[in-house]
């Protein structure tokens, strides 16, 4: 199980919420921007965190700047409709994986079988309540049917994936070298 200490669990939660902030309201990487990294924001946030506290506020930082991005950033708020509660799921969705995940989480290979499944069974079910509440009860979709809703789920979700993937793959390679680090300097200290 992964035990960090409330200082590292700051600077994590404070890393994650830099990178909402600077990723939230673009959908899709172009040359001037990243794509949106909240997904794996809140799976990391599970993963990390230990406070259940930053669900809500993750949950809010994220809200706020959808509301910042169409009110003042010339986005449209054409995804801003009651449909938006089931981002509440959805993101718990991805924060309960991580949760999940890190209750299993050794430093060793084994450890990622865990990932897989935990990744996803949250990205899976994310996409679910996020499109499928959009798609079924945004009042956006005059003729809602399970096809052309399924059609939608093969046109979006792997770019979903992919960049979840992207985000949290960088976070394994830090979470390695970190994890690396640290053990070298406790033998040095050892041995020393």
């Amino acid at each position: 199980m992964l035990t960090l200490s409330t200082r590292n669990q700051i600077a994590i939660g404070l890393l994650l919420a830099a990178l909402m902030i600077a990723t939230r309201s673009h959908h899709f990487a172009t040359v001037h921007n990243l794509a949106d990294a909240s997904w794996a924001v809140f799976f990391l946030a599970g993963f990390y965190l230990r406070s259940v506290r930053v669900l809500p506020g993750f949950f809010a930082l994220g809200w706020g700047l959808d509301v910042a991005a169409t009110t003042w950033g010339g986005i449209s708020d054409f995804c801003m409709t009651p449909a938006y509660l089931f981002m509440l799921p959805a993101y718990a969705s991805l924060w309960l994986a991580g949760r999940w995940f890190a209750e299993r989480y050794r430093f060793s290979w084994n450890t990622v079988i865990p990932l897989f499944f935990s990744a996803s069974a949250g990205l899976t079910l994310c996409e679910l309540f996020s499109a499928g509440g959009f798609y079924f009860f945004s009042g956006r979709i005059a003729e809602a049917s399970f096809a052309e809703f399924g059609e939608q789920l093969l046109k979006y979700f792997p770019m979903y994936i992919e960049t979840f993937v992207f985000y949290t793959a960088i976070a394994i390679v830090i979470h390695v070298l970190f994890t690396v680090v640290q053990q070298l300097n406790s033998r040095n200290t050892t041995t020393g």
